[in-house]
């Protein structure tokens, strides 16, 4: 079907923003007809989906006033949008400003709100423990916290038993550094660039996003090394990830008969093989290259023996990359025989929103040493947890007395025991997988419309769309253009993320409740607004 046709269908489905235009045109001929079809799509607001929830009216602070504390009184440097949002309300995928306006949460305040945002469960669990015990610390017992702390074991592996709670992502992944220098007698730690893994004092070092980065010193002992990016780097095919929609970029390998592997060709640098279902991971060239480029890293920017080594299963704040298949297997054995500790970075991909299992190290095959998690372990409430082995939790208990006042304290484990609950009740992970192949379906057809739109990439409901100038070129659209597709976005009722080193993707992490509707509304919406973008680039 040619873009012109499947534009006039969508029309059929649009809510046209102003009354006055007409619905037929039989004066025009068939070419004037066409051009007042794409001129009047560009102005149409997709109709949102129904909600059966009513917001509460707003009574706090005029706008004004929250602006002038805002710019005296908090600390807070990046706010979304020219116009800042002022939320008041949430129920499940839907948030409420404090006019009422209602918006598609398709960001879950950064990756986070994982069963959707006051869910009914999840609330009434809430009050019950705050009538009951808001507080104590874990010198006693108390039983949500042995309870969460069975639940969450049993959802992973041996030898991952040993449960520390912490408050946040970087509050677990600064114990996660000094677990895994205690146990290693190390301190070279490796993480790849365009990591995030916090910005405390000991994870900034980890963190290589340049915003994030201090002009004094910082991060001792933390090294970084090339991240495998298979759309944006030296090395990338067509059949590199694990994801349903894959690069455009071509794969230089010859695929070999069905179930028999394939054959690898060294001609084009540029290339990849990783055919899904019929090649064996042994012979993806990008996955080489960047190994080859690891081992560098080892034999140049480290000591004989290191620490450990961090990945977050898919990049995060850097826009959703993703790594040839095999990629993270073959590096975990390279740190473990220098002594190292491999170190898995949950704290966006876990809790089933990749769909496909429910934590994401379990898509690259591999078994971490220590597992960090937050954001939607607690559905937004502040809570975080280390998870390692025996032998791991021995040798910090010889190097240092661990202690966190609020780890593991009532409210939080009795909070996130109903969020597992609910994931497991009503089939999340399960929702995450169709719905999200879904969603990345529908935004490859957008991406071979424009050709602004140079990668669809993720898995579940985790998902990246990156902005280019063009395709061949890749080079990233320049940041007040990506913003003004973003805030077009805002206006027609979603509320998308960003990230990537120049800010150029777009980040989409949905409440795993989200439907297919609400993917069909958001599409929409991202086409008009890329469109209307399109149409103020041609003036």
């Amino acid at each position: 079907m040619t873009p012109a046709w499947r534009h006039l269908l969508r029309t059929w489905r649009l809510e046209i923003s102003s009354p006055r235009t007409p619905t037929t045109c039989p004066s025009l001929s068939l070419g004037a007809f066409w051009r007042s079809v794409t001129k009047l799509g560009l102005h149409m607001k997709p109709r949102m989906p129904p909600c059966d929830f009513t917001p509460e009216k707003y009574q706090s602070m005029p706008y004004s006033r929250v602006l002038e504390v805002y710019r005296e009184h908090l600390s807070c440097e990046l706010v979304y949008f020219p116009d800042p949002l002022l939320l008041h309300q949430g129920h499940m995928q839907w948030l409420f400003d404090h006019e009422g306006n209602r918006y598609l949460d398709f960001f879950s305040g950064i990756v986070t709100v994982s069963v959707g945002h006051c869910h009914p469960k999840v609330n009434a669990v809430a009050q019950k423990q705050l009538g009951r015990l808001w507080h104590t610390s874990n010198l006693f017992f108390h039983p949500p916290i042995h309870e969460y702390a069975e639940q969450l074991s049993a959802l992973l592996p041996d030898p991952l038993k040993v449960i520390f709670f912490m408050n946040s992502g970087s509050e677990a992944n600064d114990l996660a550094m000094l677990m895994a220098r205690a146990h290693s007698k190390s301190t070279d730690i490796i993480s790849f660039r365009g990591a995030y893994h916090g910005c405390s004092p000991y994870t900034i070092g980890l963190s290589n996003v340049g915003q994030f980065k201090m002009k004094l010193p910082s991060g001792e002992g933390c090294q970084s090394t090339m991240c495998p990016d298979v759309f944006r780097g030296p090395w990338g095919g067509s059949h590199c990830r694990d994801s349903p929609v894959q690069t455009i970029r071509k794969c230089s390998c010859a695929p070999g008969p069905t179930g028999q592997g394939g054959r690898c060709t060294p001609s084009n640098m540029w290339g990849a093989c990783f055919f899904v279902g019929l090649l064996s991971t042994d012979c993806c060239q990008a996955k080489d290259q960047y190994i080859e480029q690891f081992k560098d890293t080892l034999s140049t920017c480290v000591g004989k023996s290191i620490a450990g080594f961090f990945a977050e299963p898919i990049q995060g704040v850097n826009g959703v990359v993703q790594y040839p298949k095999g990629f993270l297997k073959e590096v975990f054995q390279l740190v473990r025989e220098r002594g190292g500790v491999c170190i898995a970075d949950e704290v966006q991909t876990g809790f089933g929103r990749l769909g496909s299992h429910f934590w994401g190290f379990q898509t690259h095959g591999v078994l971490p040493d220590i597992v960090t998690m937050a954001k939607g372990i607690g559905n937004g409430f502040p809570m975080a947890a280390v998870v390692t082995t025996p032998e791991i939790a021995k040798s910090l208990a010889k190097s240092v007395l661990h202690f966190n006042t609020f780890g593991g304290n009532p409210m939080a484990c009795a909070i996130a025991s109903a969020v597992l609950e609910v994931i497991k009740e009503e089939k999340l992970q399960e929702n995450s997988l169709e719905v999200g192949t879904y969603l990345l379906l529908k935004l490859a057809e957008l991406r071979d419309e424009f050709e602004i739109i140079g990668d669809v990439r993720g898995k579940g409901l985790m998902v990246g769309i990156e902005m280019v100038k063009d395709k061949a070129s890749r080079q990233p659209l320049p940041r007040e253009e990506v913003n003004q597709i973003h805030e077009g976005c805002r206006r027609m009722g979603l509320i998308i993320g960003r990230g990537g080193l120049f800010s150029q993707t777009f980040r989409i992490a949905p409440s795993l409740c989200v439907t297919k509707p609400e993917v069909d509304f958001a599409v929409d919406v991202f086409r008009a607004a890329v469109s209307q973008h399109m149409e103020r680039r041609a003036k």
